[in-house]
């Protein structure tokens, strides 16, 4: 049976961190922050990106410290905004194997004229349209993922197959901004579909989580704020087709934890405080277990999603203080329940829509 959309979060709590470090290009900064991530047993961390700043690559950044780790979830941005949908699937599919199954996949959407004028190929668009075309290379990802069935590799040295053709499939899929033939260039991740995920901030991007994303980000400065929006994401969800209790939303919050024990700073009256940035969260490690707790608690959110404000120091503090605490308290697991990414989120591995179930088979 179908869950209420409006159903009150009732499984795991689910936490993540970004690790963003603005100016570094180094690997190695990158890696100490996912590895302490890991020591935590978050879900996952992000890195951020965008054509309108300087930076290393989000993507390949997470593939260079994937080795680095075992267990922690990958999710680099990565805009469907003047990239080729082939490639960008490709390129997390390849995060995944070389992940071992912890990739996932921020969409990003790129919405100037400065980002537009780098590639020269087409002017900027509303953000509206932005977001649908977004939608369609998600759905054009997960049918070029399926492109190849589980089993379409032989690797058969005595007779030179290496591929079963027959379990290679064209999506032949065209959008309003694209077409893709396919089959993949890539066989089929170890997760089925890497890990989706949207920032459902913006009303543009709310229908393309409730369609497309595993993990949709809400910034909400209250319970009752993030209550509503996960609400109004998992009715979306309901009517696009889905079941809602696939969908995973995260308040997503900025914190600063240069406070060390304090309270929480005077005005945020113990939570977040709105600003042009979104939620701001300034105080200890023990005020903010308390506010994931008690949010959870009362099925506002499936989780949160957590961006330090200094990024080693406000993790450390997280992991040693805040996630420990819950930990402590039995309210969020101290060891990983699996090896991949959807595992971490209770997140069924999706079937190959080409394959045909076993009872059919002659």
């Amino acid at each position: 049976m179908t869950p209420s959309p409006g159903a009150p979060c009732r499984g795991a709590l689910h936490l993540a961190a970004a690790i963003d470090l603005p100016g570094v290009h180094e690997a190695a900064p990158y890696a100490e922050l996912a590895l302490l991530a890991e020591r935590g047993a978050l879900d996952f961390v992000t890195l951020g990106d965008s054509f309108a700043r300087p930076g290393p690559d989000a993507l390949a950044v997470a593939a260079r410290i994937a080795p680095a780790t075992g267990r922690v979830g990958l999710v680099p941005t990565v805009t469907t905004t003047h990239t080729e949908p082939f490639h960008v699937q490709a390129a997390v599919a390849t995060l995944d194997w070389v992940s071992r199954g912890r990739a996932g996949w921020l969409l990003g959407v790129s919405e100037t004229e400065a980002e537009a004028r780098l590639f020269g190929r087409r002017r900027a668009a509303p953000r509206e349209e932005l977001w649908r075309e977004a939608g369609e290379v998600a759905e054009a990802a997960a049918l070029l993922w399926d492109s190849w069935e589980d089993d379409a590799e032989i690797r058969d040295a005595a007779s030179g197959r290496f591929i079963d053709r027959d379990k290679l499939h064209h999506v032949d899929f065209t959008g309003r901004t694209f077409s893709v033939r396919g089959p993949s260039i890539v066989p089929r991740p170890p997760q089925g579909h890497p890990v989706r995920v949207v920032d459902a901030t913006v009303p543009a991007a709310r229908e393309i989580a409730a369609r497309h994303a595993d993990v949709a980000l809400v910034r909400a400065a209250s319970a009752r704020r993030a209550d509503a929006a996960r609400a109004e994401l998992r009715a979306l969800a309901a009517r696009s087709g889905r079941d809602p209790d696939t969908l995973r939303v995260l308040a997503a919050l900025v914190v600063d934890l240069g406070g060390g024990e304090c309270a929480a700073e005077p005005g945020h009256g113990g939570g977040p405080l709105p600003t042009a940035e979104g939620p701001v969260y300034r105080g200890g490690p023990v005020d903010l277990a308390e506010l994931i707790a008690d949010w959870h608690r009362a099925g506002a959110v499936d989780g949160f999603h957590l961006t330090p404000v200094e990024p080693r120091r406000d993790l450390e503090r997280l992991v040693n203080g805040t996630v420990a605490l819950l930990q402590h308290r039995g309210l969020f697991r101290t060891f990983y329940p699996g090896s991949t990414l959807r595992e971490h989120l209770g997140l069924p591995r999706p079937a190959n829509r080409h394959a045909v179930p076993a009872g059919e088979r002659s």
